[in-house]
């Protein structure tokens, strides 16, 4: 696969990460916009994007297979060309497929009070039943 963005280096959140991932900030003025890469069987852990108003995250697929997943629901599979739109206070995680590299675009929605919480890894056990 060719990169449709650049890769860039190591994922600086890398500790919040089961397996590798590579980053590159393709925007940071008005939008925040990352290039994010998972080699096959990565993943981030559960996270939670808090904002007061507005924020969010939205991810553009852009290559190979992955998954995406909220609490207490069922794992979606994502390919290129899905959108997935994630509203705040939703806790999830995103990654790879364990056979798949997988990359999207990470859009972050401006809001008021914006921050990350990064929560417990998905288990080795949930993630390989997926198919």
């Amino acid at each position: 696969m060719s990169d449709l963005f650049p890769r860039g280096g190591l994922n600086p959140a890398s500790k919040y990460f089961t397996g590798t991932s590579y980053f590159s900030a393709l925007s940071e003025d008005q939008v925040q916009i990352f290039n994010v890469t998972f080699e096959p069987g990565c993943r981030n852990f559960w996270h939670i994007h808090h904002a007061s108003k507005g924020g969010g995250q939205i991810l553009l697929c852009t290559q190979g297979r992955g998954w995406y997943q909220e609490w207490g629901k069922e794992a979606r599979e994502l390919h290129p060309g899905d959108v997935v739109n994630i509203p705040p206070e939703v806790k999830h995680w995103h990654g790879a497929a364990k056979d798949s590299e997988f990359v999207h675009i990470a859009v972050e929605v401006p809001g008021e009070d914006y921050s990350t919480e990064w929560c417990e890894s998905v288990s080795d056990e949930e993630y390989f039943r997926l198919p």
